[in-house]
């Protein structure tokens, strides 16, 4: 269990620092397989990609790959937006909060394969 956990640690590691935090995508359905709520997929998920991204994010601006002045047009919205989902995560059924996300994998997936 722990060689399997590993691997898919492994894997979301990968997707996260290679895609742009595209290892919620792995981590979500991953976790509920194993018991876990909706819920608490997506918060635990967010909570496994955080320290992966800053050491990714460390690791680009050693390399000069992102631009500060570009990403700080989107902080205070993003901050906002993360307020909000944070207190209504808990508030939203898992029924159609795994709608909402498999409708939001399932966007992605074909905005990516179309741009």
């Amino acid at each position: 269990m722990k060689l399997k956990q590993g691997i898919t640690g492994f894997i979301i590691g990968g997707i996260n620092a290679l895609l742009g935090a595209g290892g919620g995508l792995v981590t979500v359905p991953y976790l509920t397989t194993q018991g876990l709520s909706q819920q608490q997929a997506q918060a635990t998920s967010t909570f496994i990609i955080l320290p992966l991204t800053i050491i990714s994010t460390l690791l680009y601006g050693q390399q000069h790959l992102f631009s500060l002045r570009e990403a700080a047009v989107f902080l205070p919205g993003g901050i906002i937006g993360a307020v909000l989902g944070g207190i209504f995560l808990g508030k939203i059924p898992a029924k159609p909060l795994k709608l909402i996300f498999s409708a939001f994998m399932l966007y992605a997936g074909v905005r990516l394969l179309w741009k």
